[in-house]
């Protein structure tokens, strides 16, 4: 089949990659010229596992294409992808600013039959409204060319899309269309053969079925992170009750993990836009608006923990910041809590020597060059000298660490750690002063 993906993220071009491996004929269409330029190299402007190899062999099978020209794309093809961003407004509202672009382009440059098909996380009802815009546009053009449209909602993860792309859970194929349904069960029938993975419904139920989803998953972390600070107050150790909590099959251990907060593109902004959705038409999300609020003030519990146990003044402390992406196998800062906790320390006047295995470019693009933030090298380099260590993402590599050497380094033998991968109990043993989160009466106290 002929597809054209406009938008080149991490959406967009991991399912251009994807789509070119099983032998469609790809062209992703993106505004930005260098980022095409690069992309034509086989450089991918993100980390994401397995990727690069896929866009190179797209490129060298010649059925995965780079363009800056919206008319080639558009024309090309008989599928039309639609990728782009949706930024979040200050109220939650989804900014759909590019989504009309690209239903203004098809408009302009389609000559024969059109399917357009959302893959953008988008509000209820966007679907609908591209088709209808298509269609007047057309008939303000004063031509009549078939155009369908669907919904066909991503479910990728950050860290795990080329794996999800590949192998994934459900393929939700919203349209009102028989036609359409039978094209992209078609086009999606490489996916599809251990076992029925198509879930046909209409676009709004497509389109709600991916921000309820999020919404959930985040809830279960904020519902957790709740619990933590419970278990913290009457001396419950959170990571025996989540064992307990997730042995039970109706709740299970996914997404039951406590931590210093949820961030990345999706979980944040799709609560929000859900939120903000509601409230338009006239309903109060209660439950939403909690996950929201526990989150941002999950965020910003390591910086005020250093706080209390270091003073509200850090002028002349230095803290070693392990991980900076907002999950590992990333290197996406965007809503990480790591930024929360530097902006914090910087607040106070503390200084950052950080590491993460992956978003070490991320953080420069984002922060510059500046006196307070050192980025370093190896993990241990971060270390020296520092008055106490943060951990915010839970990267292998931070696992199983020398203490010894940390005890070292470390000016006190002080750690923060926002994912609990430690073992109180073991750092007790070993001297070292230890904070996670809802530990309870099993935190190693300073004397």
């Amino acid at each position: 089949m002929n597809i054209s993906i406009f938008g080149s993220g991490y959406v967009g071009l991991v399912q251009a990659a994807i789509f070119a491996d099983v032998g469609h004929r790809v062209i992703c269409m993106d505004i930005d010229a260098a980022r095409v330029d690069h992309l034509r190299e086989g450089d991918v402007p993100f980390y994401e596992p397995g990727l690069s190899q896929l866009i190179r062999n797209g490129i060298g099978s010649g059925l995965l294409s780079f363009t800056t020209d919206a008319k080639e794309a558009v024309q090309a093809s008989d599928y039309l992808f639609v990728c782009v961003g949706t930024p979040a407004g200050n109220d939650g509202s989804a900014d759909l600013t590019y989504v009309m672009q690209v239903a203004d382009s098809i408009a302009r440059y389609m000559t024969s039959r059109k399917v357009v098909i959302t893959k953008s996380t988008v509000p209820v009802g966007t679907t609908d409204r591209i088709h209808r815009h298509i269609l007047d546009a057309l008939h303000k053009q004063g031509r009549s060319i078939a155009v369908e449209a669907a919904s066909n909602p991503e479910f990728l993860k950050e860290g795990s899309a080329v794996a999800d792309c590949q192998s994934p859970d459900r393929i939700i194929i919203g349209t009102e269309s028989p036609r359409v349904l039978e094209e992209l069960r078609r086009m999606y029938q490489a996916f599809n053969r251990n076992h029925e993975k198509v879930m046909h419904m209409d676009p709004r139920s497509a389109e709600m079925t991916k921000l309820a989803a999020n919404a959930m998953l985040a809830t279960k972390i904020s519902f957790m992170n709740e619990m933590a600070a419970i278990a913290e107050v009457v001396g419950a150790d959170i990571e025996l009750v989540r064992r307990g909590m997730g042995s039970d099959p109706r709740i299970g251990y996914q997404f039951i993990y406590p931590g210093c907060g949820y961030g990345g593109s999706c979980f944040p902004k799709d609560v929000r836009a859900l939120k903000h959705l509601a409230e338009q038409h006239g309903h109060r999300a209660g439950i939403l608006t909690a996950v929201h609020d526990t989150n941002q003030r999950q965020k910003n519990k390591l910086a005020e923990r250093v706080m209390e146990r270091l003073g509200a003044d850090l002028s002349g402390k230095t803290i070693a910041v392990w991980g900076l992406s907002f999950k590992p196998n990333t290197d996406d800062m965007r809503e990480a809590p790591s930024r929360y906790l530097i902006e914090g320390i910087w607040s106070c006047g503390g200084r950052v020597q950080a590491f993460d295995p992956q978003a070490m470019q991320a953080c420069r693009d984002i922060y510059g060059e500046r006196d307070e933030l050192v980025l370093c090298a190896h993990k241990e380099d971060a270390l020296k000298g520092a008055d106490a260590l943060v951990i915010c993402t839970e990267w292998k590599a931070f696992w199983s660490p020398d203490f010894e050497l940390i005890k070292r380094e470390l000016s006190t033998p002080l750690i923060f750690d926002g994912r609990n991968l430690y073992n109180p109990a073991q750092m007790e043993e070993l001297d070292i002063e230890y904070y996670g989160i809802g530990r309870g009466r099993s935190l190693a106290r300073p004397a």
